[in-house]
């Protein structure tokens, strides 16, 4: 890069001072959240991650260095937002992942809630599940809804892998019926207006991270 193209050192300095006010913003508004999925967080915690790139490209053009953070982003894989300025419509689409770690808690529970339905003219205590796992999902789910399920995976031998939730814009609802086909072959990523997502991914970032800082703390005392 030639020395006319490099950022001068008052821009790396006014990025640096981005970045702090960004840590404030994310510091207040993460003390402040009024829930798990508050807004307000999910914009500090972009803002933060757009003045901690900022900083990064402008530190390494003029002093060819880099910082040792890295801020996973959920909106990395999406396109820019290309919808309309005030939606008439949304639609929400959330995908949860789960392992079946303990089969036979599942099938217990599934036995257990086929034996409370008042209207099944099967013999008390007779088996509906037995030892089909693809039985109790549908019995698991079609008592329970998915976010129960959520708050209550472990009483039914599940683990939460993954998930993703996106508040998509529409100009208008659907026809009833038109789209449950095919759910989610319609989403369009330059209409999603937020995501919010969760994974084992950032979790082991931070580890990594605290692991490092650990280490250092130890080699400077």
């Amino acid at each position: 890069m030639s020395d006319a193209a490099q950022p001068t050192a008052a821009e790396v300095r006014a990025a640096a001072e981005a970045v702090k006010a960004a840590l404030d913003r994310h510091l207040e508004a993460v003390e402040h959240r009024s829930g798990e999925d508050d807004p307000a967080v999910y914009d500090a915690f972009n803002a933060l991650a757009s003045a901690a790139e900022a900083y990064d490209e402008r530190l390494y053009d003029r002093y060819d260095e880099v910082t040792p953070f890295e801020i996973p982003g959920a909106d990395d894989s999406l396109p820019p937002y290309a919808g309309p300025e005030e939606p008439n419509a949304l639609s929400v689409l959330i995908r949860r992942d789960y392992a079946v770690v303990e089969p036979q808690r599942l099938l217990a529970q599934a036995q257990r809630i086929a034996d409370l339905d008042p209207d099944d003219d099967r013999p008390a205590n007779g088996p509906v599940v037995g030892a089909s796992v693809h039985a109790a999902l549908g019995v698991l789910f079609g008592e329970y809804e998915p976010d129960e399920i959520a708050s209550r995976h472990k009483e039914f031998g599940l683990e939460e892998g993954d998930s993703t939730l996106w508040v998509s814009a529409a100009d208008e609802l659907p026809e009833p019926g038109e789209w449950l086909s095919t759910p989610f072959d319609q989403a369009d990523p330059q209409r999603v207006v937020c995501r919010f997502d969760v994974s084992s991914v950032f979790d082991e970032d931070e580890d990594e991270l605290t692991e490092e800082l650990d280490d250092l703390d130890e080699v400077e005392s």
